[in-house]
């Protein structure tokens, strides 16, 4: 006969041992507080109790979460139902909201959504309409009906959402999108945060203040976070950057129709605008205010040189002053 070595034999006594532990929110006092919109995984296996609020469940699980400011129907979603296929355990997963006074006395507490269950399929529970800025319970448990003689034990993802759940866009927001031309600069208005923290912080004035001023080369898209009820939040604000003006790169003034002029897209809108050009010495050959014809090439009537200029363009907006536009024309005949 072959003698098995004790350190084997332990070996083999600890593969015989349970996978999961029993899990910590197995009690109102233990709940486990849920972020709205933030899903989280979960397995009732090892789970006891049975709360009486659930007909024929057992291994319960305790979730809390808190609404926003606004309140309102709030939906729990289970999902990625994975269940322990064995004989006598059940496979139905149930859940239930509940209000209470925080005392996790059994009588204190009152339903606010129906019990609802399935077999291993994503299903969601939605409430009544719930009070702003209160803590509401969430309980999922297994099953013990169809003859099953131990409860379901699964693992699965919950999660809150819903208008009464929600916080990013109403308790919390980065604030609208906003659109500036080339060189200019906005600011940003994040609001309903204890805290603040901006990425990326290219452009910003600052990164841990609600209201930074943002002066991005190209359109970026910046995320602000902060922590609410313990709940880490995150939002978004794009910053647009615009080209305001189009000037083009030549003309060709040869009476043909065609680029004769130098038009320039977009300019109409700034009736306070300043162009300047100046040839290659620096010498200015043409000046307008309100640019609402078009330079054709010309000096005071004289047709000038093929070649290259150089301009200056001024919006002068009456929101503020932003950086002129620079760059080079050329004549082509």
């Amino acid at each position: 006969m072959r003698i098995v070595p004790p350190v084997v034999f332990l070996l083999f006594a600890a593969q015989a041992a349970p996978l999961f532990a029993q899990p910590s929110n197995t009690s109102c006092a233990t709940a486990q507080d849920l972020c709205a919109q933030q899903p989280v995984a979960g397995n009732n296996t090892g789970a006891t109790g049975i709360p009486g609020f659930c007909p024929n469940t057992n291994a319960v699980l305790w979730y809390s979460f808190t609404t926003n400011s606004v309140g309102g129907v709030v939906e729990v979603a289970l999902s990625n139902i994975n269940c322990l296929n064995s004989p006598g355990v059940g496979d139905m997963m149930n859940v239930v909201v509940l209000a209470g006074d925080g005392s996790c006395l059994p009588g204190s507490f009152s339903g606010v959504s129906p019990c609802n269950g399935t077999d291993s399929l994503p299903f969601t529970v939605t409430t009544t309409a719930l009070a702003p800025n209160t803590t509401y319970w969430i309980l999922v448990s297994g099953s013990l009906a169809g003859g099953a003689t131990s409860p379901a034990q699964c693992g699965f993802t919950v999660e809150v959402s819903g208008p009464g759940a929600n916080i990013v866009g109403v308790d919390f927001s980065a604030g609208p999108d906003q659109t500036i031309g080339q060189g200019e600069v906005t600011q940003l208005n994040a609001t309903g945060g204890t805290t603040y923290q901006w990425s990326p912080t290219v452009g910003l004035s600052g990164n841990t203040i609600p209201d930074p001023f943002a002066q991005p080369n190209e359109t970026t898209t910046y995320t602000v976070t902060t922590v609410l009820n313990g709940c880490e939040y995150s939002d978004q604000v794009t910053v647009e950057v615009i080209r305001r003006v189009m000037p083009p790169t030549a003309i060709t003034p040869n009476g043909d129709g065609k680029n004769d002029t130098w038009a320039i897209a977009g300019i109409i809108d700034y009736p306070y605008c300043e162009v300047h050009i100046y040839d290659r010495w620096g010498q200015p050959v043409f000046r307008s205010t309100g640019y609402r014809d078009p330079w054709d090439g010309t000096n005071n009537g004289r047709t000038l040189p093929i070649g290259t200029y150089y301009y200056v363009i001024e919006l002068n907006q009456v929101e503020g002053k932003s950086p002129p536009y620079t760059g080079f024309v050329s004549i082509i005949r």
